[in-house]
């Protein structure tokens, strides 16, 4: 199943810039004439008003409360640092800034123990004492009907451990590189590439290497996918980050921010919407001061629940 009807997301404690993420994540923007009270409360609305979206369309949300200590700006991206497979097993990833790694929690893993079934958790974290890091979803973006993974590779995303990823799980990996407007490697695979049952979002004006851009156009050919091209200009309003998901009952949903929708065109949104119903939820604080989307606030669960 491509599409997971469970997503577990953390309320942040201690939201904001996040220096140690700045110099590889150039989507982060700093708002000067916001205090750090400010852009919390703002982050708790965002955040809550998200949660509430994704319920009313018949998602399964489970919040858990990020720790006051230490800080964590980021820990309202969680896909970062796990990902939870229908077999049972949980993978924990190698990230890059070290103020983020106190984001792997084990109370969490715990707290899903009660509802999921977990059989083996696989720690790949003591890669960050090699300089080797892949930070999850967004770093690898999973076709699991077509068992396909695809990663474009930068300083967070290592090029050897995602082949390692992939073979346990018994994914096929294809690699590539993506460069933003100024030529930069584009730090996450999940702002330029998203995909769902029928559909890929990608940008492949990002991907300059000709070669590389024909093998995800025929990749995307076989498996049935029809491509939606997104530019630069879009990805850089995380129109390349967005989630389907597939509630218990009722029709799919693309989950994206209200940035991203805006930024798709008419005729993107029509072939979008014959897969998913379109869901736009506001989070522009969020999205601007972390550099990080909807899809990256959401942990899919694909765990089978216990019996």
């Amino acid at each position: 199943m491509q599409s997971a009807n469970t997503v577990f997301l953390v309320r942040p404690a201690h939201f904001g810039f996040n220096l140690e993420t700045a110099a590889s994540n150039y989507f982060q923007q700093a708002i000067a004439d916001l205090d750090a009270a400010t852009v919390q409360a703002l982050a708790f609305t965002e955040f809550d008003a998200m949660v509430g979206s994704l319920r009313a369309k018949g998602v399964e949300v489970v919040v858990f409360e990020d720790t006051p200590e230490p800080a964590k700006p980021d820990a309202v991206f969680p896909n970062n640092w796990l990902t939870l497979h229908p077999d049972g097993r949980v993978l924990l990833y190698p990230m890059c800034a070290p103020n983020r790694r106190p984001e792997r929690r084990p109370d969490i893993l715990e707290a899903l123990r009660q509802q999921f079934s977990i059989s083996e958790v696989i720690d790949l974290s003591a890669h960050e004492q090699e300089g080797r890091y892949l930070e999850g979803t967004g770093s690898i973006i999973f076709d699991h009907e077509h068992r396909i993974a695809y990663a474009c590779l930068s300083p967070r995303t290592d090029a050897g451990l995602f082949a390692e990823v992939a073979a346990q799980l018994h994914y096929r990996p294809v690699t590539f590189h993506a460069h933003d407007t100024h030529g930069l490697e584009i730090y996450h695979t999940n702002v330029m590439l998203s995909i769902g049952s029928g559909f890929a979002v990608v940008c492949l004006e990002s991907i300059v290497n000709a070669a590389e851009r024909a093998v995800i156009v025929a990749s995307f050919s076989l498996t049935g996918h029809e491509i939606v091209d997104i530019s630069l200009a879009q990805v850089t309003q995380f129109a390349g980050n967005m989630l389907a998901l597939q509630p218990a009952e009722g029709t799919a949903i693309l989950a994206m921010s209200q940035s991203a929708f805006d930024a798709l065109t008419p005729t993107q949104r029509s072939t979008l919407s014959k897969y998913c119903e379109l869901l736009p939820l506001p989070i522009p604080t969020i999205e601007t001061i972390g550099g990080g989307s909807v899809r990256c606030m959401l942990a899919e669960v694909f765990l089978p629940p216990v019996r």
